[in-house]
This record gives C-alpha cells, sequence and structure tokens, in this order.
C-alpha cells in the first residue's frame, strides 16, 4: 500500500512555488578545504579566482539549529521543502547553466523555488521527486542557473540495480579513487551535511539498511568535474548529471573508477562513475563555451 495517496500528494504539491532568498560570500576556506579533500593543487583560493564547476555548492549551507534536525540528521521537512512522508532522501540528477564566473571574494544571492513535486511508484517502490530550482547571482548579474532533483523513497531492504546508461565510448581519461569513511566524513563537514547516512555506518547499515557508507552524490560529480579539469581546459557551459545508482564505502574499500570522454566534435563530453561491478552509478555530460 502507498504511503502517499492522493489528498496527501496534493498537499505536498501545495509546496510548489514556495521560494527562500539566501545571501553568501564566497570565501577562501571553503575552497582551501575542497582543495585539500580532491589533493587539487591547480585551484587557487586567492581573491577574485575563479570557481571551478560545481564547487558553488560549498556556499549556501544549511543551517539549521541543532533542535531542529530529524532522526537522520537532516533537517525537518515541512519548512522550504514539503514534508515528505518517504523516510530515505537522496540526490538524484540536476543541470547547471553558467552565464558569468562566480569568483573568490563575491557577495552572493541564491533564490530558490520549488518547481515540481511528482509521485511516482517505480521498480524499487514508491517514489516521490521534488524539483528545486536555483538562480545565484552578484553585483553583475545572474551567474548560474540549477535545477536540482531530489528523491525520497521508503525504507527497504531490497536495493535496486542500476539504472539503464547510456551507451558510452572508450575513456579518454580515467582515474581510480577510493571513498573511504574519512573522506566521507570530510566532504560532510566541509559542506555541514549532517545526513547520518555518510559518516555513521551504524545508523547507514542498521536504520536504514544500507551495506555501508553513502558516497555523497554531488561528491561523484564534483569529483567527475575535477576529473575534466584535469585534462580538458574547455570553459563549461552547462552540465546536467544523474544518479544511476548508489555508490557505497565499504570494510573492503571497494574502488571506483572516474571516466571521461569528448565528443567527435569537441563540443562536449560525457563523464562517469563506474562502482567496484563495473555499473555506470553516475552519468553527467558537459557543453563547452563556444567562441
Amino acid at each position: 500500500m502507498n504511503l502517499i495517496g492522493a489528498e496527501a500528494l496534493a498537499h505536498l504539491q501545495s509546496w510548489q512555488g514556495h521560494t527562500q532568498t539566501l545571501q553568501d560570500c564566497i570565501t577562501a576556506a571553503p575552497l582551501q578545504g575542497m582543495q585539500a579533500l580532491l589533493d587539487d593543487a591547480d585551484a587557487s583560493s586567492a581573491p577574485d579566482a575563479e570557481l571551478p564547476p560545481v564547487w558553488h555548492w560549498l556556499y549556501f549551507l544549511p543551517n539549521t539549529p541543532q533542535s531542529q534536525l530529524g532522526p537522520d540528521g537532516h533537517p525537518r521537512k515541512g519548512n522550504f521543502l514539503p514534508p515528505v512522508p518517504l523516510p530515505r532522501r537522496m540526490w538524484a540528477g540536476g543541470r547547471v547553466h553558467w552565464h558569468a564566473p562566480l569568483r573568490s571574494g563575491q557577495v552572493v544571492q541564491r533564490v530558490s523555488a520549488i518547481r515540481k513535486v511528482d509521485h511516482k511508484v517505480g521498480r524499487s517502490g514508491e517514489l516521490l521527486f521534488v524539483q528545486v530550482e536555483h538562480h545565484i547571482s552578484h553585483a553583475e548579474g545572474l551567474a548560474l542557473t540549477e535545477i536540482h532533483d531530489i528523491v525520497y523513497r521508503p525504507l527497504q531492504t531490497v536495493h535496486a540495480s542500476a539504472a539503464a546508461s547510456p551507451e558510452l565510448p572508450s575513456p579518454a581519461w580515467s582515474q581510480a579513487v577510493v571513498p573511504d569513511d574519512v573522506m566521507l566524513f570530510r566532504y560532510s563537514a566541509l559542506t555541514f551535511n549532517s545526513h547520518r547516512i555518510h559518516y555513521d555506518r551504524k545508523y547507514a547499515t542498521e536504520t536504514e539498511g544500507y551495506p555501508g557508507l553513502v558516497v555523497h552524490g554531488p561528491l561523484l560529480v564534483t569529483w567527475l568535474m575535477h576529473l575534466l579539469r584535469r585534462h580538458c581546459p574547455l570553459a563549461v557551459a552547462s552540465l546536467t548529471y544523474k544518479a544511476l545508482k548508489p555508490v557505497y564505502e565499504c570494510a573492503d574499500q571497494r574502488r571506483l573508477r572516474l571516466c571521461g570522454a569528448p565528443s567527435a566534435d569537441g563540443h562536449s563530453a560525457q563523464l562517469w562513475v563506474e562502482d567496484h561491478q563495473g555499473d555506470t552509478a553516475m552519468h553527467a555530460t558537459v557543453v563547452f563555451q563556444q567562441a
């Protein structure tokens, strides 16, 4: 029996149109933290340095009071995000378009809006999708627009297999990474992400039934964009990404493979994460800025 009926769905969809406005400053400390996490000697935190793609995720962090967190470590639902009764919340995918650079030292504003609330029943059970649109601007105007897809699922012990992935070329670039528990803790701390599935193994395995700590979706995308920057100097105009399968840190230290390949015309590139079983866990497409 579904947890979300017609009346409950109508209530959740009443959140469509809700907005939130946040202010922040692109300070150096988060940039230095990400440099350390990625062993990235090329990125700069100097004043006026341009942010690498998706590093804006280091800002506009949740500052929910401790007393208002739910048992999973997330802020209790029902404020900006709707009060979805499904307990599992995952980063499903998104689209990012860059209009102007974001730079260290800038004062920035993010205006967010709930655009869609959709209910589906898939092969892994009941799903509730919430689509959030962000507009980030600074004194010179709009810098970035982003669509973020969040999916909520019920607790379950049987995990779905990987979703169908697009046809992929042979990788032109690749890198192996091991997402151990120290790395996941550091990324959670860097992004002030208190979701317990990423750092509390007892909670992740015994309460939510995962085989290990869950690797953050945005960390996977950040790794892919880091791989791209190491091998391709072209400026990115847009990014589309989708999570196809959860990725876990486990005691056997499972290794991931980051892969990428440019298109034949050089105007775009595909990026993807292969898990220890060879499945595509995250897929992304970037389009480069044209002169």
